[in-house]
């Protein structure tokens, strides 16, 4: 019997072949922590009397979700962390420098390697042909020391995109689909493997959205074949000696397929206060907005940044919208500049934001006030996570909320399109 992308990378981490459903210790290769729950792992490090990692320069710590520090206990965890980096050697990732999911696909991530990151999040470099998964911080700490963690194979769901989106569709609302189809906790400990014509004429900014948002419909991971675009990828970023070909076999065993046409995809948005809570956009131009958050691990690429200033530079935004905007990493923000799309993006009313989490964490940066409306590009939309109980999230593509933006209320970018 074949293998699954799950089954074929994790078994190359072990001492034999596992399938689905098996108990196992992998060797892992990269670990990773953010501002939120570093100074956690590096206390249980501690703990265990180990003096360095096991591999120093594949430990990765990230300042990204409060940056600059809004509070001085933030600031103090800050210091935590950059601390251990100078005693263990391991890299810190300081503020300022980006989002550590795109970070971590930027530069640090190969394909075929085991990736265990102390956030929820760390799935999206699955879209590089990684086993790529969130773990808590005790466990990442033991990965950090040893080298090694325990696992359970997960099952796979194979999600087949054939055909073509409409214009205006694009790769959120084709997740968002997905999540609104299957439920919050229909893939719960599975791992979703993309594949179709869809997912082969994406591009790695649209396969990175995928596989990013995997765990908010449950999953352990989002895997992604390897293929030119992820090779192309690489090679942008001077890392084409990284690539590996990695492919599920054609008689790999799957618990669940799933088959979508694209066509059938329509611009999405996720409603208050579930990812599943999903309606199309047409559906909802009676939402007043107060603001647009365009940005994240999720859309907070030059990509996204390309599509969002399309609609922007059409016309100001309406004047009782926020629009706040915060490049994924220092090299995207750079692109931008480059590109010119910050000075029109300010130009047209938007606030833009060092390189970060920002408004999606709601530690500092867009917190909302009482009853307001935010539509945003991040990934969740859970009562409170942008700081506020009383405020209410939607979700959406970047198009939607550029568009929206420019137009006071949840808009349809087909209109314009």
């Amino acid at each position: 019997m074949g293998q699954t992308l799950a089954e074929k990378i994790i078994s190359a981490h072990t001492e034999k072949p596992v399938k689905a459903g098996d108990l196992c210790i992998a060797n892992v290769d990269v670990t990773a922590v953010q501002d939120g729950t570093g100074p956690l792992t590096i206390s249980e490090f501690k703990k265990l009397g180990i003096d360095k990692p096991k591999n120093p320069q594949r430990m990765i710590l990230f300042i990204d979700h409060a940056t600059p520090s809004p509070r001085k206990e933030l600031s103090n965890s800050h210091m935590v962390m950059r601390q251990f980096a100078k005693e263990t050697g391991a890299v810190l990732s300081d503020g300022g420098q980006g989002v550590c999911h795109q970070r971590l696909v930027e530069q640090y991530v190969k394909p075929g390697e085991i990736l265990c990151g102390a956030d929820s999040h760390t799935c999206t470099s699955g879209a590089l042909g990684a086993f790529a998964t969130g773990m808590g911080s005790t466990d990442v700490a033991v990965a950090s020391a040893l080298g090694k963690t325990w696992l359970k194979v997960p099952q796979s769901y194979k999600i087949c995109v054939n055909g073509f989106f409409r214009k205006g569709v694009f790769a959120k609302d084709l997740m968002l689909y997905l999540i609104g189809k299957i439920g919050a906790d229909g893939a719960t400990y599975k791992a979703l493997e993309f594949c179709g014509s869809t997912i082969e004429s994406m591009s790695m900014s649209d396969r990175f959205t995928l596989a990013n948002m995997a765990v908010e419909a449950g999953a352990k991971a989002g895997l992604f074949a390897t293929d030119d675009k992820t090779y192309n990828f690489l090679k942008m970023q001077k890392r084409e000696f990284d690539f590996k070909n990695i492919e599920f076999d054609k008689d790999a065993e799957y618990e669940k397929v799933i088959e979508i046409n694209a066509e059938d995809v329509e611009p999405m948005v996720a409603c208050p206060h579930t990812v599943d809570n999903v309606k199309p956009a047409r559906e909802l131009n009676h939402i007043k907005v107060n603001q647009v958050f365009i940005g994240s691990c999720t859309n907070g690429r030059i990509e996204d940044l390309r599509l969002a200033v399309k609609l922007l530079k059409r016309q100001h935004v309406h004047p009782d919208v926020r629009l706040i905007v915060a490049p994924a990493s220092k090299a995207v923000m750079m692109q931008a500049l480059r590109e010119g799309i910050i000075e029109i993006m300010t130009y047209v009313g938007a606030q833009i934001i060092p390189p970060g989490c920002g408004p999606c964490v709601g530690v500092h940066a867009g917190i909302l006030g009482d009853g307001e409306v935010c539509l945003s590009t991040q990934n969740r939309n859970f009562k409170g996570r942008m700081g506020n109980p009383e405020g209410q999230i939607y979700l959406s593509s970047p198009a939607v909320a550029a568009y929206s933006a420019v137009c006071g209320y949840i808009a349809d970018p087909t209109e314009i399109l």
